[in-house]
């Protein structure tokens, strides 16, 4: 046993010891709220994201001519970069060991689905400079349905897929299911942990955020998918005595308050006959930028 012992050495692992096992993949007992991952997370959606178009309106055309990026492009580009690289620090900081294989699959998906819509928003931007109408579909536009020969108005319906269909779903399906992973790996059994009160200042507009992501995105089916399934996996772990840590808590809450924003909207817009004529689908979630082109564009 002895001489067992003096092979193995002082720097060999036991079983126990292997980097396979050094993270605990039982609940962990206590984490601290992520502040920097969420807030930074916020703030650059709000910025990158949510300031994309607003920042194409707002600045000089003369500055970014039509045929070259606009503002609007490099606030995406930024947003691709950035995005992914916080939500791989926020599964670092996840008390729970994710495949990297798994992790890595949906980054790259999430990183090209972005850039798809990158060049297919940029576009579209040129189009509502030239009096292209987002709350008609790509046909019934003035600008596109006289185009010769027709069969350019294909080439602009191939582009509007790529960008709001093709695009949004390599985008956000592998953003909400990292989102779900994290959570379910947000339990603890120490007890109910408390979201703290810079947790709670950043609710409102981390809940607003999600609300333009999803109704602009035309995802809310995959919205609430993601949402069920954290309530499965809450009410699950609940059952076995573990509590929601302060970070799942977070992201719990901030999903729930956007349904409810959800349903305001939808309800403000429920009689539109404009808007009910463009999304005329089992689920009513008009977009706010179609919105603003029916009824406020033209007061501006």
């Amino acid at each position: 046993m002895q001489n067992t012992r003096k092979r193995r050495g002082p720097g060999a692992q036991t079983p126990d010891s292997s980097p396979a096992a050094s993270k605990d993949h039982s609940p962990q007992k206590q984490t601290r709220f992520h502040l920097d991952l969420w807030l930074s997370l916020t703030l650059q959606n709000w910025i990158l994201d949510f300031g994309r178009p607003i920042a194409m309106i707002v600045l000089p055309l003369e500055w970014f001519p039509l045929n070259k990026p606009s503002a609007g492009d490099y606030f995406h580009m930024a947003y691709n970069v950035m995005t992914p690289f916080i939500l791989l620090k926020l599964m670092e900081r996840g008390p729970r060991t994710v495949p990297r294989s798994a992790l890595y699959l949906c980054i790259i998906t999430f990183v090209m689905g972005a850039s798809i819509h990158l060049v297919g928003d940029s576009i579209n931007h040129r189009l509502l400079l030239s009096g292209y109408q987002l709350h008609l579909s790509v046909r019934e536009n003035p600008i596109i349905k006289d185009l010769k020969p027709a069969s350019l108005i294909d080439s602009f319906e191939l582009l509007y897929f790529y960008d709001e269909h093709l695009g949004h779903l390599m985008w956000y399906i592998p953003f909400f299911i990292i989102l779900v992973i994290y959570f379910c790996g947000c339990f603890t059994q120490a007890g109910e942990q408390k979201l703290p009160v810079s947790g709670w200042i950043l609710l409102g507009p981390s809940a607003l955020y999600y609300w333009y992501l999803v109704s602009e995105g035309q995802i809310t089916e995959l919205f609430l998918l993601a949402l069920l399934s954290m309530a499965a996996v809450w009410l699950h772990h609940r059952r076995r005595g573990l509590s929601l840590d302060a970070n799942g808590r977070f992201l719990l809450l901030s999903f729930g308050l956007t349904l409810l924003l959800l349903g305001a909207w939808v309800a403000f817009l429920w009689d539109d006959p404009a808007l009910r004529a463009k999304y005329p689908g089992l689920v009513y979630v008009p977009e706010p930028w179609s919105y603003y082109t029916l009824h406020l564009k033209s007061r501006s």
